[in-house]
This record gives C-alpha cells, structure tokens and sequence, in this order.
C-alpha cells in the first residue's frame, strides 16, 4: 500500500510542476530584466537569455491634464477700427465713391467746358464777386473773436471792392494803396479759435468734406448772411441760379485738384487729409502761428483760377506724413 501511494503522490507533484511552469517562466524573465537595469555595462547580463521570450513592453496611457493645469497660449484677434477722427470712415468712404461717380459722369464735364468756354478773367471776376458777398460774415467772425481791427479791416475791403472793383467783380482792395487781403473766417473759426475740436469727419454729398464744428458753423454762416446783406438777395429766383454758379465756379478751379487726388493710392485720405489740414491752418492763423503742416486749398479763394501763366505745378501733399519740400500751390498766402 506504501508504494502506490508514493507513486500517487509523485505523479501529482509532477502534474502541479507543469502547471506552475509558465508563472515561473514569466516571474524569471521579469527578474532578468530587473537585473539587466541595475547591471553595469560589459557586464554577462547585456547578453539576451537563450530560448527566453521578452514580452511586448506595457504602455501606460496618461489621461492629458486639465486645462486649468498648463499654461495656454491665448491669441487676441480683431479688425482694425475707424481712425482716430473719423468713426464714420466706412459710411464717408462710400459716400465719397458715389459722389465721385456723379461727378464723373456729370459735373467734371460741365467744368471742363466752363473752364474752355470762359476766358480766366471772366471766371475769375465772378469767383470775386461771390467771395465779395462773404466779407460781412468775415468781418461778423473777427468782431466775436474781439479783434475789431481786422473786422474793420474786412469791412473796408467789402466797402471797396463793392464800389470801386463794380460789385466785387474785380478785388481791387488788395492791391495799393488798400492792402486788404482776403482772410477766410466765419462761425465754425470762430468755434475753433476759442478751443471747439472739430468732431467727427463727414463727408456729405453736395457738402462734400465738413466737420460736425463746420457744419454747425457754415449753417449759422447762412442764417445771418440775410440780415446783413437783405432779403432781396436771398429769394429763390436769385438763391438757385446764384448757388449753382458759384459751385460751378469752384468746382471748375478745384478740377486741378480733383484729378491730382484721384491719382492717389487712397484717393478718400488723401481727400480728408488736405481739407483737414487747411482748417488746422486757417484756426491756427486766428491765433498768429502758421501750421507745420504743408497744405493744398481744397475750398475758397486760395484756390487757384485754373489758366495762370507760370503757376507752379500742383503737388498733392502725402497725406501720411510730412512734405517738407512740398509748398502748397495757392495764388495767395493765407493770414
């Protein structure tokens, strides 16, 4: 009985041998690898381990950490806003196109014909005479601005020029003995001067470029102009064809201009820029300092009559910077 039961159990431990076989086989190429780590170079252990089977290597995956534990790069973006000045800029551009179209098409070949129709004298006598019925308003301006020496200056030069130049046809005041130069002021220079900033740009049609200052200002030009010169003059049979020849009249001299601004790379600024620069000029002047910055008269007298025998070239002033060399192209100085 002692020898089968020996026997029994042998065959047993054997069976329990070759179950145990594979951990053992695992737990020893663990350990092989273990001691392969910790060995030093050269040593017997970096050769591999005949008839042993390395398993394939454990990839742990590391959830990534949350948002509010690294550091983000954050990337500001958005659109470049309206200029400093003009918060309209995209309405005023559009109005400056369309305005530029009609112009095109209809009013730039009026003033091309009105400039070969009629000899310079004859356009030039009537660009006097309705600069003439403004001195009121200029003398008005400078007695607002208490300098009572020029509005009594102005007020001459009208009394002149509406006697001796017929009408103010002919500006005879500014030449000797007078000495009266034309000075451009009004309502919206009187604002200016006692420190009014010029608001918001506009470019309007039939206005054209203004300010909300200049708009205030040409408007309160209009409303006192009646009381001083008469009624008479501003009923609609006069006001109508009077209008429309005098803005015919200025539009034919700035056609030099117009065609110079069109040229630019960005025909609007540029626009924008020179009448800017000529009102900066012409408040500046009202306080006796004279602008830094070079201009081109865009509007008024200091527009010259086009036909002028060696007038200088026109040169448009660049309206992002400085000209230094650059004069501005005007038949009189302002003051």
């Amino acid at each position: 009985m002692l020898l089968p039961a020996v026997a029994a159990g042998m065959m047993m431990m054997g069976v329990q041998a070759e179950a145990d076989a594979p951990q053992l086989a695992v737990a020893a190429v663990a350990e092989a690898g273990a001691l392969q780590d910790t060995a030093p170079a050269g040593s017997a252990t970096d050769a591999p381990a005949p008839n042993v089977v390395t398993p394939p290597p454990v990839v742990q995956t590391v959830p990534p950490a949350a948002s509010g534990d690294a550091a983000q790069d954050i990337v500001v973006t958005g659109e470049k806003g309206a200029p400093k000045g003009d918060p309209l800029e995209q309405l005023n551009a559009k109005s400056f196109e369309a305005v530029q179209s009609v112009d095109k098409a209809v009013v730039e070949p009026v003033a091309k014909a009105y400039n070969k129709g009629l000899p310079r004298p004859v356009r030039k006598g009537l660009r006097n005479f309705f600069s003439n019925l403004g001195e009121p308003i200029v003398a008005a301006a400078y007695l607002l601005q208490f300098k009572p020496g020029k509005a009594f200056e102005t007020a001459g030069r009208f009394g002149v020029n509406t006697t001796l130049g017929f009408v103010g046809l002919f500006d005879v005041a500014k030449r000797k003995p007078f000495n009266l130069p034309h000075r451009n002021n009004g309502i919206a220079n009187t604002l200016g001067y006692y420190g009014v900033g010029p608001g918001p740009y506009m470019y309007l049609p039939i206005v054209g470029p203004t300010t909300l200052r200049d708009v205030i200002g040409d408007t309160a030009d209009k409303m006192i102009l009646p009381a001083v010169l008469g009624g008479k003059f501003f009923k609609p049979e006069y006001v109508i064809p009077a209008t429309i020849l005098n803005q015919l009249g200025e539009r034919a001299a700035f056609d030099e201009t117009i065609q110079a601004i069109r040229k630019e790379d960005d025909p609007y600024t540029a626009y924008k820029t020179m009448y800017l620069r000529q009102r900066k000029a012409e408040i500046e002047a009202l306080h006796g300092r004279v602008s830094d910055e070079k201009f081109v008269p865009i509007y008024g007298d200091d527009i010259r009559t086009p036909g002028k025998k060696d007038a200088p070239k026109l040169v448009v002033p660049d309206p992002y910077g400085d000209d230094v060399e650059d004069e501005p192209a005007t038949d009189t100085p302002l003051q």
